[in-house]
């Protein structure tokens, strides 16, 4: 039974119900990837599926519309695949549990994957269509982007013939993005030398926060689970002995954490100490945070003779202090755009195998000398301590264009359905506009969307109104002859 049944646009909704019943989490595309290339065969449509999976579909100019410059639709098939603690999904089987609530929908338990499931699902209601008038349309489906911009990083658009093109990896409606941040992922991996001991373990959640986006919520002041973690282990290390039996948080490098949780060793003797210690600091952590992080929870559990291995005392030392010392958040904020984050990192994610302990960042920024100072910062915490670092997933930053037809277009029709200008906006978040644009010389390009809150979390929604009044404009705005 469809849950979506009855909205409007209906075709919109239709398929994004669709893409909602397959797994598509960032590096699970396949799935998807092979149901695009079907839909695309059964409508007898041009169709390219590259070995990485990304798709390139081509549907010919409609009547009245074949001597105009073709144009480019573009959006992401991979989510962000995040769900609450305990939930009973598999997010890589799975389909989503959809549910709507009055002007929204979301998912149970999980995240939506609106971003960018809702760009894949405009492009194949117009690719089904019979009865919208529009040029050539060429759209770009792409792989991991959430990781990365990986599949546009690796994808041949040489065949294409299109300048002008609609990015629909936008969350906020009567915004019409023209530039974003670069950005980078980093991992800094620690070693230890691990000790058979045996006396209590002491479990340390922290949870309960609102994550987010880590390009378009980061600079909102939530906490990150791994930051605030590393924070109860440095007060503890100072005070007690302790053992690192092992640490896990965060689901993505551009997610901001939600929860973190650590097992760690300490001696009988210590126990009454340790307990004092992370009672303090977690009362000092919950009054900073009681307006931005209302249900913050930081929860200590002690499983009492256990015999466990464990990173040794004498270690213990040199990598909680390398986990404290992380800056996270905002760096560095714009001198010529005001509100807008220049620079940022978030600790995105932290695991432990056998004795390495290894952190995941994701670094933004619009200018390329303070993504490097960033970078830099992190290696030199990394040398300090010993432990290595691997930069990965470099993406270019979309820059500003002066002369662009297709943003003056777009503001005339936004001004003429809605009778006001549209905001014309940067993004401190990453899009695939900067790379794409670097493979197709001159692309004239705008990013534009439906209403979204919350992506990347649990607590993702899409706004049914909004959906179907950006529809109404992209249907305009293809109408237009250049």
């Amino acid at each position: 039974m469809s849950v979506l049944e009855g909205l409007e646009p209906a075709s919109v909704f239709h398929f994004f119900e669709e893409i909602c019943n397959i797994p598509h989490g960032s590096g699970n595309e396949k799935g998807i990837s092979d149901y695009l290339k079907k839909f695309a065969k059964d409508r007898g449509l041009f169709c390219i599926q590259d070995e990485w999976n990304n798709i390139i579909i081509v549907k010919e100019a409609t009547f009245g519309y074949r001597k105009e410059e073709p144009i480019i639709l573009q959006g992401h098939m991979d989510m962000v695949a995040v769900k609450k603690q305990g939930a009973r999904i598999d997010m890589e089987k799975d389909p989503l549990k959809l549910i709507k609530e009055g002007d929204y929908i979301f998912a149970q338990d999980t995240s939506l994957g609106g971003d960018d499931g809702i760009a894949v699902a405009y492009a194949l209601a117009i690719l089904d269509a019979k009865d919208i008038s529009h040029p050539r349309l060429e759209v770009i489906l792409t792989v991991d982007e959430e990781q990365g911009l990986n599949g546009a990083k690796k994808i041949d658009l040489s065949m294409l013939q299109g300048k002008r093109m609609i990015n629909l990896d936008n969350e906020e409606e009567g915004v019409l993005l023209t530039s974003c941040a670069g950005g980078a992922r980093v991992k800094c991996t620690i070693s230890g030398v691990k000790e058979k001991r045996k006396g209590s373990v002491l479990e340390i959640k922290v949870s309960g926060l609102k994550g987010g986006h880590s390009g378009t919520e980061i600079h909102k002041g939530g906490g990150n689970a791994i930051h605030i973690l590393a924070r109860v282990l440095d007060a503890m290390r100072q005070k007690t002995s302790i053992g690192l039996v092992d640490i896990e948080g965060g689901v993505a490098d551009n997610a901001i954490p939600t929860s973190a949780v650590a097992y760690m060793w300490a001696p009988e003797s210590d126990i009454g100490n340790a307990i004092d210690v992370i009672y303090d600091v977690s009362k000092e952590i919950k009054e900073e945070y009681q307006k931005q992080e209302e249900n913050l929870s930081i929860v200590l559990s002690e499983y009492t003779g256990q015999s466990v291995t464990c990173i040794k005392q004498s270690y213990m030392d040199k990598i909680v202090a390398f986990l404290a010392a992380f800056p996270n958040g905002v760096q560095t904020m714009s001198a010529n755009v005001e509100g807008l984050v220049e620079s940022s990192l978030n600790m995105g994610m932290i695991q432990m195998e056998g004795k390495e302990i290894t952190v995941t960042f994701s670094i933004r920024s619009s200018v390329e000398s303070a993504k490097e100072a960033i970078y830099r910062k992190l290696n030199a915490i990394c040398t300090l301590a010993g432990a290595r670092i691997e930069l990965s997933g470099e993406y270019p930053g979309w820059a500003y264009r002066e002369d662009s037809p297709l943003r003056d277009t777009m503001v005339r029709v936004y001004e003429e359905m809605y009778g006001k200008k549209p905001k014309i906006q940067a993004i401190h978040a990453g899009l695939e506009c900067g790379l794409i644009s670097d493979k197709i010389p001159g692309l004239d390009c705008i990013s534009y969307g439906p209403d979204m809150q919350d992506i990347h979390s649990v607590n993702e929604k899409l706004c049914i109104s909004s959906v179907q009044r950006v529809w109404e404009y992209l249907l305009e705005v293809l109408k237009q002859r250049y």
